[in-house]
């Protein structure tokens, strides 16, 4: 299966880091020397094209562009694909149709671990091209097919931002050590090897009966555990979403 990908920014190169085991793949970008620096370093056998005048006849295309671009970049395509999918944040399904001419539309949401095959990716649209669009975006992680919108831009909140919401938390986790007395690289090591092994844990368990299991009475996990509590730590996560989503409305 030959995919298009129409973008060369962070969200496009995860992309095709993801998929280029899987697909042939071919870039289309305004900025073409940009786009062959990428995939050069990525792999040789991907072909980059101009946007100007570009033809996407019967292609699988997936939009990797800004939000606000849609309308310049829809204006220099020609043709009408098999089907577009979408990672546009917040951009309907009705205004992707109105801007390309494509048989199926789909809108996904994947995260930055797509490069590593462990994006999460929700997905919405035509029910049509479901199957192959969970195939395509199974290669890069796990996929989700969702029944409406305003559920994928809840789950953009949640899945689309969340890499840089537990960012947070890891920078602030490693800050915590080096301020008790840790070595800034020790600090690092443990909390990467932390959240590696809290993947299968927080698979296997509801969170939480892993904060009961480590919660003894009186000791430090329920010391520090208040101190996240006296901050407003879970209300600040539960608005972050909140936030997140309205600006997708």
């Amino acid at each position: 299966m030959k995919l298009t990908i129409i973008g060369n920014g962070a969200m496009a190169k995860a992309l095709v880091v993801g998929l280029k085991d899987k697909f042939e793949l071919e870039i289309v970008a305004k900025d073409t020397i940009k786009a062959m620096n990428m995939t050069n370093k990525i792999c040789n056998d991907i072909k980059v094209h101009n946007l100007d005048s570009f033809n996407i006849d019967d292609k699988i295309v997936i939009l990797c562009v800004k939000p606000n671009a849609l309308a310049d970049v829809a204006s220099k395509l020609t043709g009408k694909a098999r089907a577009v999918i979408s990672i546009l944040a917040g951009t309907k399904i009705e205004d992707l149709k109105n801007a390309i001419m494509s048989e199926y539309t789909v809108r996904a949401m994947p995260n930055i671990a797509a490069q590593f095959a462990l994006s999460t990716t929700t997905l919405v649209g035509d029910d049509g091209f479901k199957d192959e669009a969970i195939e395509i975006m199974s290669a890069i992680g796990d996929t989700m097919w969702l029944s409406s919108e305003k559920e994928l831009d809840i789950a953009t909140a949640v899945a689309g931002s969340g890499p840089a919401y537990l960012a947070l938390v890891a920078e602030a986790m490693m800050d915590g050590g080096v301020a008790q007395g840790l070595k800034r690289s020790d600090s690092i090591a443990i909390v990467n090897s932390l959240f590696r092994g809290f993947a299968p844990l927080i698979s296997a368990t509801h969170p939480a009966l892993i904060k009961d299991s480590v919660m003894s009475p009186a000791g430090t996990t329920a010391a520090g555990y208040s101190a996240l509590e006296d901050g407003g730590v879970r209300s600040a996560f539960i608005k972050s979403i909140k936030q997140a989503f309205k600006v997708t409305q």
